[in-house]
């Protein structure tokens, strides 16, 4: 049965509807992929591709509903210009340019009408589907899964909650010329419609054929930023996606853009990874397993196969930052053995421990910030950086 009903064309299908759901459904795709997106059957693989590329954006009388019920009857009064094709499209809104009267150029994310009412029931009815397919493995705790999709899609659903991120993460970084964010405008912003400053710029990917003295600068400010919201702010923006990031040619800054997955990571937690790529970048061993265990890796009682096979894995990741040249991202075959690594691990030991949600969110920012400097053909000094948290 679950081969007649996991035909290609019912994959296709199984994708579109799921995109509709938009939120609850995207959201459990991006966390299935990374929990276990390597090691699921393909026709599931295929479907969480389709959801990761982007959700249906909504006509236009909704994005006008929406607008007057935050806004007003007539809000376009202020405004000289507002595109209603969405300029990026994800799983709780889409986001749309304006040019406002007083010469304010806006980016504006309109949220989905009833997303956020409608996150519990289709997680419900996703949860029933998921299991009703056997799509995933039995192994895997899809109930802790599901909610912690739950509590993530009300977080970046509230769109006030987003706007304080945004102001906290700028205050962190007023003083780094290297980057710049966007401006909330206040007055504009309510639970359901987000109102900025538009970010100028181009997709940073499109670096890709860039002189390398740029790639390899670019790289290393995201590289740097992204240890600093993980091992020293404990505020970690935590999808490190293509798309939220530009690169304007002129001012020669990197642009930040979506803050509705920010997370926070208490002290302890900041400071037991710091011990662990410590004991890694060091090649301790003995270390490296108390740490694990602490953060979450590792049972205290594990079977020695399955300790080994984590503990060789944890070292192959650290090899970045133990590096005495520039690391060449792109050059490099360390994602494919960490990927080959896991899948023995799981596949042939039926491991399906997973370390806290909390942590796998940082392995996303992580994997997402190597695959960006993989895509520019980067090379960057990871130990240097990765030094001062050493101490």
């Amino acid at each position: 049965m679950r081969e007649l009903l996991l035909t290609p064309a019912n994959a296709n299908r199984l994708a579109d509807r799921l995109s509709e759901m938009r939120g609850a459904a995207i959201k459990v795709g991006q966390l299935l992929s990374m929990e276990a997106g390597d090691y699921l059957p393909p026709e599931v693989t295929a479907v969480l591709a389709r959801l990761r590329e982007a959700a249906h954006p909504m006509p236009l009388g909704q994005v006008a509903d929406v607008l007057g019920k935050a806004w007003g009857a007539h809000w376009e009064k202020d405004f000289e210009r507002f595109w209603f094709t969405p300029i990026a499209a994800a799983s709780i809104g889409q986001v749309h340019e304006a040019l406002m009267r007083d010469g304010k150029h806006l980016a504006v994310k309109v949220q989905y009408p009833g997303v956020r009412d409608a996150i519990d029931s289709d997680l419900r009815n996703l949860a029933t589907l998921l299991r009703l397919l056997r799509l995933v493995p039995p192994e895997l705790d899809l109930a802790a899964l599901l909610e912690e999709a739950r509590a993530q899609l009300h977080r970046e659903a509230d769109y006030l909650a987003e706007a304080a991120a945004i102001v906290e993460y700028s205050a962190l970084l007023r003083d780094a010329p290297d980057f710049i964010l966007p401006s909330v405008q206040a007055e504009l912003t309510s639970p359901e419609v987000l109102a900025m400053s538009f970010v100028p710029g181009h997709p940073v990917e499109e670096l890709a054929d860039a002189p390398s003295e740029t790639r390899n600068k670019v790289a290393t400010r995201l590289l740097d930023l992204a240890l600093r919201e993980l091992l020293q702010w404990g505020l970690v923006q935590t999808d490190a996606h293509f798309g939220n990031y530009r690169y304007d040619p002129q001012s020669e800054r990197i642009g930040l853009l979506d803050f509705g997955a920010t997370r926070r990571h208490g002290a302890s937690c900041m400071a037991g990874l710091r011990r662990l790529i410590r004991a890694a970048v060091h090649g301790d061993r003995a270390a490296i397993e108390d740490q694990a265990i602490e953060l979450g890796y590792l049972r205290p009682d594990e079977a020695a196969s399955c300790r080994d096979a984590m503990l060789d894995m944890i070292a192959t990741v650290a090899e970045p930052a133990r590096s005495s040249k520039p690391f060449a991202f792109a050059a490099s075959d360390l994602s494919q053995r960490v990927a080959a690594q896991a899948a023995a691990l799981r596949l042939r030991q039926r491991y399906w421990h997973l370390p806290p949600l909390d942590i796998l969110f940082l392995h996303r920012k992580l994997a997402g910030t190597y695959l960006l400097c993989a895509r520019l053909r980067a090379q960057a000094e990871v130990a240097a950086l990765v030094e001062p948290y050493l101490l």
